[in-house]
């Protein structure tokens, strides 16, 4: 190929280069003559309107009880029923508890301004109960209010009532096994020490009494 060629080619590949693309090549451009494209934004899904009227609360302070959470909420919407989760013997709290607002409105409000608010040096956890998920016992006894099982008036009834003549041996029966077991214990110490005998441990017999036949 001589020299005359050489330029003759590179001109070709040059005029080429600068040409623009034929119709139907350039894959990488699209023609926008007469239309125009629009960007179809996708829908996002509508969150579903909430119908919860019940919270719950976690972390509630020592003194935050159902008295000072009825008042606190009550500037926020008017406040059906609340709940404390107590200890069944002590009566004390457990530091979680339950509160329903007559509107669902007030409720979601609620939920999403106080979740997470310093209270008493507590952050308190507050979120959305769905009706399908409240226990059907919930709210069972609470307009009485909670009223403490007295343990001992319930143990002193049960020690104090009277015995059957059966109860009563098995009650002695079981303080001289243990008076025994005291005994060994004793003696495997290497004490010298003699137990007083234990007073009653020996019951009589019930006598039988013959009535005379007419």
């Amino acid at each position: 190929m001589g020299l005359r060629d050489k330029k003759r080619n590179q001109r070709r590949v040059l005029s080429r280069r600068s040409a623009g693309p034929k119709t139907g090549e350039g894959k990488d451009f699209l023609p926008l003559e007469g239309k125009e494209q629009r960007v179809r934004e996708k829908k996002q899904p509508e969150e579903p309107e909430s119908t919860a009227t019940v919270l719950y609360i976690g972390h509630i302070p020592h003194g935050f009880y159902e008295d000072q959470m009825q008042g606190f909420f009550q500037q926020f919407g008017a406040v059906k029923r609340v709940r404390v989760a107590r200890n069944r013997k002590t009566g004390k709290s457990k530091h979680y508890g339950f509160i329903e607002f007559e509107n669902p409105e007030v409720a979601k409000i609620v939920a999403d301004e106080m979740n997470n608010y310093l209270l008493f040096e507590h952050t308190l956890q507050i979120a959305p109960v769905p009706p399908e998920k409240v226990h059907a016992k919930l709210w069972k006894g609470v307009r009485k209010g909670f009223i403490p099982v007295d343990r001992v008036a319930i143990e002193r009834r049960r020690l104090s009532k009277d015995k059957t003549v059966e109860e009563h041996k098995k009650m002695l029966e079981g303080i001289v096994k243990r008076d025994e077991k005291r005994r060994k214990r004793i003696k495997a110490a290497g004490i010298d020490y003699e137990c007083p005998a234990l007073i009653g441990s020996v019951q009589p017999s019930a006598k039988k009494i013959k009535f005379d036949e007419d």
